[in-house]
């Protein structure tokens, strides 16, 4: 695994330095995509612990990119959050369904956000550990 610890894949730029200067301020190196396609990209490069996926962005959106990362044996194993404006229960299902871990609904503390990447990443540890 790289030094990368999380890589944040949201299109919205004020979202994208929102969630990486409080992950950063928590002690988490972040890499950032603006778009589905960088992010599987990136994801393949730098093998992150974990993906934080906006799922509503313009070209490969949130869950083909995350199907695509499911897909392959080479990110399979990262776990991946949806972060999403859509909050009704078949949006859950659906991140669900494309492979996601879980699922924040925006607009999201950014508290919020560092408190389920920690609680990934504490399982990613304990499973390395295993």
């Amino acid at each position: 695994m790289s030094s990368v610890t999380v890589l944040l894949v949201e299109d919205n730029e004020d979202n994208r330095t929102i969630y990486t200067t409080i992950l950063r301020h928590c002690g988490h190196e972040v890499a950032e995509a603006a778009t589905g396609e960088e992010g599987i990209r990136l994801a393949r490069e730098l093998h992150p612990a974990v993906i934080l996926m906006d799922v509503a962005m313009p070209g490969i959106d949130g869950w083909e990119a995350t199907r695509r990362l499911k897909a392959d044996p080479e990110t399979a194993h990262i776990p991946v959050v949806a972060l999403t404006a859509h909050a009704m229960a078949e949006d859950r299902q659906r991140a669900t369904d494309a492979g996601c871990e879980s699922y924040l609904a925006k607009p999201v503390e950014p508290r919020k956000v560092v408190e389920e990447v920690e609680r990934l990443l504490a399982r990613v540890a304990a499973a390395a550990a295993e």
